[in-house]
């Protein structure tokens, strides 16, 4: 399957990031190199256009789409986590412009074999990276039914959590799940079919959980936005596109966090913390227009925040 995949806010976070034609800037994910692409159009032969991914089908789509660009272009094979230790590698300690866009690839997504969708049969897999051990068959099948409905839970924000683990217990107890198919199956009978009459696919939460476990996909976002709040020059700007509410919500603490000076208590009379203000937040998100939506149905749940290096 060709990797296809349409960027989501664009033109609005190539415009908000960059800052200096002559600078270095970040994709840390990479994906089909929509954002990248744009971004190093604009870009001069001094410029430097770096771009992260795990997933190694991207890359090499990535650097094959990247050729035509006049910046200079580097490619690294890595989870954006290893941001700074990267770059550090590299010789590089400070850039002028960095995206993260945490949604999941239309490829990844349509691609029955990598197992994230629940429309199309595939392996229980929902790996990113294919060399990481932890898979979704391995959480659906080996975590204990206590943690299954935490996850659930808690990344999906599903209300049949605890039913859907249930029927999941039972059915792994007489044979292994092993495709999306059979997890499907599962959750529409465990969630009543008066509650799957409206709103989005039944398994849609559950999916969501599953994947976000597998690939640690919350549990590195704040660390690694200070790391990158870091790497910023003064002027410089970090912009986070974000597909659902705990990925917004950490992304608009960590930056009211990074942009706020003392942290004390207010009933100390003076100062401990020496918490200094690193950013400038701004306060609203980017949402896509009416006719982006229209035309990119999964950009409907997109919003994009920036901060900017003091």
């Amino acid at each position: 399957m060709e990797f296809q995949h349409v960027s989501v806010l664009l033109e609005e976070t190539v415009t908000a990031v960059l800052t200096d034609p002559d600078g270095i800037y970040v994709d840390c994910t990479l994906g089909g190199a929509g954002h990248s692409h744009a971004l190093g159009e604009r870009l001069s032969e001094k410029g430097l256009l770096i771009g992260f991914d795990q997933d190694e089908v991207a890359l090499e789509v990535a650097k094959k789409r990247l050729s035509d660009l006049p910046c200079r272009v580097m490619t690294i094979p890595s989870n954006f986590r290893y941001l700074k230790k990267e770059l550090a590698e590299r010789g590089i300690d400070a850039v002028n412009g960095i995206i993260f866009d945490l949604g999941v690839s239309s490829y990844q997504l349509d691609t029955a074999e990598r197992g994230f969708s629940y429309m199309n049969d595939g392996p229980l897999d929902m790996r990113m990276d294919q060399h990481n051990p932890l898979s979704a068959e391995v959480v659906v099948n080996d975590y204990d039914a206590e943690e299954l409905v935490r996850i659930i839970k808690e990344y999906g924000e599903e209300r049949w959590a605890k039913r859907i683990v249930e029927f999941i217990v039972d059915a792994r107890q007489e044979e292994r799940i092993t495709t999306t198919g059979q997890l499907v199956s599962i959750i529409k009978k465990a969630i009543p079919a008066k509650a799957r009459q409206d709103g989005p696919h039944p398994a849609k939460r559950t999916f969501q959980a599953i994947r976000i476990e597998v690939n640690q996909e919350l549990s590195i976002l704040h660390d690694t936005f200070v790391d990158a709040a870091e790497l910023l020059t003064p002027g410089g700007r970090m912009g986070v596109i974000t597909f659902h509410s705990l990925e917004d919500r950490i992304t608009k603490q960590t930056f009211k966090e990074l942009s706020t000076g003392c942290i004390c208590p207010p009933e100390l009379p003076v100062c401990v913390c020496h918490h200094v203000a690193t950013v400038k937040a701004r306060n609203k998100a980017i949402e896509p227009s009416v006719e982006e939506i229209e035309r990119n149905p999964r950009s409907r749940s997109a919003k994009l925040r920036v901060a900017e290096k003091l």
